[in-house]
């Protein structure tokens, strides 16, 4: 069955987290990615491993659909060949450092005298331009600087990494096409790209995309930014609790292990009807004190007993089915190896078996875009330079012997 991007190609040209994100969503949705690495491989490769020389559960789980070569930049005949592959190429991706693209003389005004129709895409923390446009950064620099950390934590604890907003934004980016700055910005690149391959339907050339680390964080919290708007005041740290609903917020589950908690958010007054029925307090469903959820903040500290006290007899899976079978918002706080192995997740798809030659089996996150007439498959990420023969074979007719002095000279 034809996929959506059937016909795309891309040449990928990043690394850790922000880039591959993007990059790896077009191979999801079918696109020719072509993964080009340096020839001792991509810093996320080995570097984040548990194991020395192995490639990283941080590179499989971020490369997967993608087809893998080796290529020197820095050498006359690498960057050459660079050229070539531009020739053939619909989009490049890249997130390098600030001005690095430029300095190997592959900067868009190259690209685009190469192939006018090439959509080039980059992905920097602070973008190219701005007093911070030579700032370096990764994930936690980003949501330091778009506010994301002075958000989240407890109210008397200190800013605190975060993920918030993920859920949301992220499954809303997902239907439009984190960590929240790196998948974030690898989302919002992957939108732009889209959005100028269909832009080339019409014009028939391309452009440059760029997203900011720190812009796309702003972009996935700005619901958050209303406490601004109403106070004029710094939105506050509130630990799991909402300013404008209860309840909302964690509760203990038998038998009390770290991640025995489930999550629950009464949002209408059927549902605080529903809740207070299953905890055997009935008579507070037509208590007006209780009748709108702005009202019940000001209980919520009896509210939160009272909740709790009831899920402290339920396991969170057992609390999660009775409740959420209610119709009451609940989630189960499950943990990573709960949610890998989670029957939901595996009836749906969306934890798929791959093999890997050196790793052997392992269970994969999938593509959580659904298309009815483009399903997607999961392939593992390559090996360092797997796909060399393949690649220089098609695109520039390169054979075993120029391949192999190419090696020889260090090229690929």
């Amino acid at each position: 069955m034809p996929k959506a991007l059937d016909g795309i190609r891309v040449l990928d040209l990043t690394q850790y987290e922000a880039g591959p994100s993007c990059t790896q969503m077009l191979a999801w949705l079918g696109a020719d990615v072509i993964k080009i690495e340096a020839p001792g491989g991509e810093p996320g490769r080995t570097a984040l491993s548990d194991k020395r020389g192995e490639d990283a559960w941080f590179f499989l789980l971020l490369n997967s659909n993608k087809k893998g070569v080796t290529l020197n930049l820095k050498a006359p005949r690498g960057r050459a060949m660079f050229e070539d592959l531009v020739k053939t190429a619909d989009v490049v991706v890249e997130n390098m450092g600030p001005g690095a693209m430029e300095r190997l003389g592959l900067g868009y005004e190259s690209l685009k005298k190469l192939n006018p129709r090439l959509i080039a895409a980059s992905v920097k923390g602070f973008g190219s331009t701005g007093p911070y446009a030579d700032y370096k950064s990764f994930e936690w620099i980003a949501q330091a600087m778009a506010g994301a950390m002075s958000m989240t934590g407890s109210p008397d604890g200190p800013p605190t990494k975060a993920i918030g907003g993920l859920a949301d934004t992220g499954a809303g980016l997902h239907t439009a096409i984190g960590g929240l700055a790196d998948t974030g910005a690898g989302l919002h690149t992957a939108i732009g790209i889209l959005a100028a391959i269909v832009q080339r339907h019409a014009t028939g050339v391309g452009q440059q995309i760029e997203v900011a680390q720190q812009e796309a964080v702003v972009n996935l919290l700005r619901i958050h930014l209303r406490e601004s708007y109403t106070t004029g005041k710094p939105a506050p740290r509130q630990g799991n609790r909402s300013a404008a609903a209860a309840p909302s917020n964690i509760y203990r589950c038998r038998p009390g292990g770290s991640n025995d908690y489930v999550f629950v958010h009464c949002a209408t007054a059927e549902m605080w009807k529903s809740l207070v029925t299953i905890l055997g307090r009935p008579e507070l469903a037509d208590d007006p004190r209780y009748a709108d959820r702005r009202d019940r903040v000001q209980f919520i500290d009896e509210i939160d007993a009272m909740i709790e006290t009831w899920t402290e007899k339920h396991t969170k899976h057992e609390a999660l089915e009775i409740l959420a079978g209610a119709g009451i918002p609940c989630g189960a706080v499950l943990d990573s190896n709960e949610v890998l192995a989670d029957p939901h997740m595996k009836a749906r798809g969306m934890i798929t078996e791959l093999e890997h030659p050196r790793r052997g089996k392992y269970p994969m996150p999938a593509n959580p875009v659904r298309m009815s007439a483009s399903p997607t498959d999961v392939v593992r990420a390559p090996l360092l330079g797997e796909h060399n023969a393949e690649i220089y074979g098609r695109l520039l007719g390169y054979g075993d012997k120029e391949l192999e002095q190419l090696r020889k000279e260090g090229v690929i």
